[in-house]
């Protein structure tokens, strides 16, 4: 009886963990195409609310794993709901506060509900990586670490893609064709929805008893810190640039076709951002069925080769060759011709679905009682996505979007030195006692 209290503990664990992974994807991916609508307006401010989207991982990474040790999973979960809901509303509320109020002149004067959006979307970053420091480290436990470990943050990764898939499509729908008359109000819906969701899970979460993975860690006396294992370390720095990646590619794509010149060309763009993330949710459900058998590390290696390929003949293919992109009548979205290197870019998320789990699951490897440090760490990093998708934009504005990709490239080969070298252990003479019983559970 007390082991099958124990098997369905772990079980609502589990499932409730899914559904944040599920969360945090359809937050972070409002930031790229919210970023068109403010980018057509301002040229500079396209890339800058997942700028502050991202950036608050870096100010929230060590203190979010210090959430975790201190408060648990459970409430530091509670805690990001919460936030997250604000967040969604202050960028509501950029519609229309502070429309009218001037903050910097000139020609194209900026006004003051740019900067409320930038606001929430600095607070929806809080949220997201509180809710990243807890999905990632309590799957892999959950999972018995290993290949196990990387098999359980697949799946819950599929529904992150589910998730991530469907928001920029949403998005592009709702906007249809950019003008400069386009408002934060023509997607009220989607961000209403996003609150709506956000207090309802706070709800249901609350009254769900998670059994804590590894509820002493407040006790745990810790001698050294998670970066003095190699592997970890570079680690981290693959975490940096795999997000980077991850956000860069489709956000890109989504900045280049929204002003190409044909009517409804938003919700084009966003239908292929959002085949990007279905790539990304067909790679991961592919992952979540293999990990159990093939290592993280040779999956590792393979998706960043092949990435590399994919992005190379995205750059090199001529621009004058092209596709009819899909027509979704359902959806209002209509059909136009767009470069057929857009193929190659949004099949990428078939590469780039590995990579998160992948590189946390190595990277975690034998840390033991230092895993919950590490991922306030990896949250940090997490920072790559705002800051290389913002380099990589300046790039596509001043050299051309296609170039700009050459940037992924050099992150890419970086993953793929991390998969054949950096993922090793030379650290294995630290002690890492103290380590919760998984078969406790």
């Amino acid at each position: 009886m007390e082991q099958s209290a124990k098997s369905n503990g772990r079980t609502i664990a589990i499932v409730t963990m899914f559904f944040v992974f599920a969360m945090i994807s359809f937050v972070t991916n409002m930031a790229a195409p919210f970023g068109n609508i403010w980018g057509f307006r301002y040229e500079w401010a396209g890339m800058a609310g997942n700028l502050m989207n991202f950036t608050a991982y870096l100010f929230m990474g060590i203190p979010a794993g210090n959430m975790l040790i201190r408060y648990g999973y459970k409430k530091t979960t509670l805690i990001a709901l919460a936030v997250g809901a604000i967040g969604l509303g202050i960028q509501l509320l950029s519609s229309v506060a502070g429309a009218d109020i001037v903050v910097i002149g000139g020609e194209n004067p900026t006004t003051l509900n740019l900067f409320i959006y930038l606001l929430g979307a600095l607070v929806c970053g809080f949220c997201v990586c509180m809710l990243n420091t807890v999905v990632n480290p309590m799957l892999n436990l959950l999972g018995g670490g290993g290949n196990k470990g990387n098999q359980l943050i697949q799946t819950g990764g599929s529904l992150n893609s589910l998730a991530g898939t469907l928001t920029p499509m949403l998005v592009g729908v709702l906007v249809g064709t950019l003008t400069k008359e386009t408002t934060m109000a023509s997607v009220a819906p989607l961000v209403i929805t996003g609150i709506a969701i956000f207090v309802a899970a706070l709800i249901v979460i609350s009254f769900i008893n998670i059994q804590e993975p590894q509820a002493n860690l407040s006790k745990v006396k810790y001698e050294h810190s998670p970066l003095a294992f190699r592997h970890c370390l570079l680690g981290v720095i693959a975490i940096f640039f795999y997000v980077g990646i991850e956000i860069g590619i489709p956000g890109e794509l989504n900045a280049w076709i929204s002003r190409e010149n044909f009517e409804g060309a938003a919700a084009v763009a966003g239908s292929l951002a959002a085949l990007y993330w279905l790539m990304m949710l067909v790679g991961r459900f592919v992952s979540s069925i293999i990990s159990g058998k093939v290592s993280t590390r040779a999956q590792m290696i393979t998706v960043s080769t092949v990435a590399i390929i994919f992005v190379l003949i995205a750059i090199f293919l001529p621009e004058s060759i092209t596709f009819k992109s899909p027509e979704i009548k359902a959806l209002k979205i209509t059909s136009g011709e767009v470069p057929m290197k857009c193929l190659f870019l949004f099949l990428c998320g078939l590469c780039t679905s590995v990579m998160w789990g992948g590189i946390f699951n190595l990277a975690t490897e034998g840390l033991g009682k230092y895993t919950a440090k590490a991922s306030g760490l990896f949250m940090m990093m997490v920072v790559g996505g705002g800051i290389m998708p913002f380099i990589q934009d300046w790039i596509g504005r001043t050299v051309g979007y296609v170039s700009s990709y050459w940037l992924v490239v050099a992150m890419l080969a970086y993953i793929l030195f991390y998969g054949l070298i950096g993922s090793k252990n030379v650290n294995t003479d630290i002690p890492v006692d103290d380590e919760p019983d998984l078969r406790d559970l």
